[in-house]
């Protein structure tokens, strides 16, 4: 009788054990990182990487004067030799300096949920709507005071639309001319675009919207809130917020790199508490920012 009882406690109390290991193993991705580690374990010591485990911290969580809070994205301009931010609450693009200080302030009107901003051309960025999942060209130089939607030429793709898991990040392939949009979570992904924005009004307009499940499936991240490509080697990095990570994707999506965003990492002394915004320099130098308003530069040693 005793062995009978102790059956009938036993055998749902392992049952429950095993749901609560399935479903955190889905919700923090166990299994695409235990596949990660060991793929890095046994990749070739001689691959070509961005490095990212020679960067070390420069500038560290400085508040950006002017800016309280709700600072996302980063995006950086070899023109100017500045940043670009966006803010949604009271939504404004917002340039920067290299050292973390506001030049200048632009408002936004009929932006939405501005997440994201992406260098395209001299003068041309893209601006991501999260909610309403709108790509937006803007023009901008040294005379913009505003921007307005409705003069822009958008895009939008419903693409598991819906809730705030829409595009948080955006990066450009110049020679490539393909724009990397990342939608945050269920699922992540990572799309490409071809065709817009439009950068020839000699040639018709024709617009390539392409996801890769394979690339995605193994992402491990929970989820992503920036992305910036790299010209150089052609990868890609992806930041994640929630799990603290630059994950590096080589040019067939697969993930050959990682660094962690946590304390002790990077000579960090705390963590970063929520990475929103990654860009890299002409040089290499990384510039990230971190919501409420704070500002990083990481250099390679």
């Amino acid at each position: 009788m005793r062995r009978f009882f102790t059956a009938k406690i036993v055998y749902p109390v392992l049952i429950l054990l095993a749901l609560l290991m399935f479903f955190v193993g889905r919700e923090y991705r166990l299994m695409e990182r235990a596949w990660f580690n060991w793929q890095v374990l046994w990749q070739a010591k001689d691959l070509a990487t961005v490095g990212l485990g020679d960067y070390r911290v420069t500038i560290e969580a400085q508040p950006i004067v002017g800016l309280d809070d709700d600072v996302s994205a980063l995006s950086y301009d070899p023109d100017r030799k500045s940043l670009f931010t966006v803010t949604n609450k009271n939504a404004e693009m917002v340039e920067l300096s290299l050292e973390g200080r506001i030049l200048r302030r632009i408002a936004l009107t009929g932006f939405g949920d501005a997440e994201a901003v992406e260098y395209i051309s001299p003068g041309i960025y893209v601006i991501s709507d999260e909610y309403q999942q709108r790509l937006i060209k803007v023009h901008v130089d040294d005379d913009t005071l505003f921007l307005d939607a409705a003069d822009a030429e958008q895009l939008t793709l419903g693409i598991d639309a819906g809730g705030n898991s829409g595009f948080e990040g955006l990066a450009y392939d110049t020679k490539g001319q393909r724009l990397f949009v990342a939608k945050e979570r269920k699922p992540v992904q990572i799309i490409e675009v071809r065709g817009f924005p439009n950068l020839s009004t000699d040639t018709p307009n024709v617009i390539e919207v392409a996801s890769n499940a394979r690339r995605d499936a193994g992402l491990f991240v929970r989820d992503l809130s920036s992305l910036q490509f790299d010209e150089r080697s052609g990868h890609l990095l992806a930041l994640s917020d929630e799990s603290r990570q630059i994950l590096e994707l080589d040019t067939e999506g697969r993930p050959i790199g990682n660094v962690s965003l946590s304390s002790g990492q990077m000579g960090l002394r705390k963590n970063v508490p929520q990475a929103e915004g990654i860009a890299m320099g002409d040089d290499g130098t990384l510039y990230l920012v971190s919501e409420p308003n704070l500002f990083y530069v990481f250099k390679k040693q």
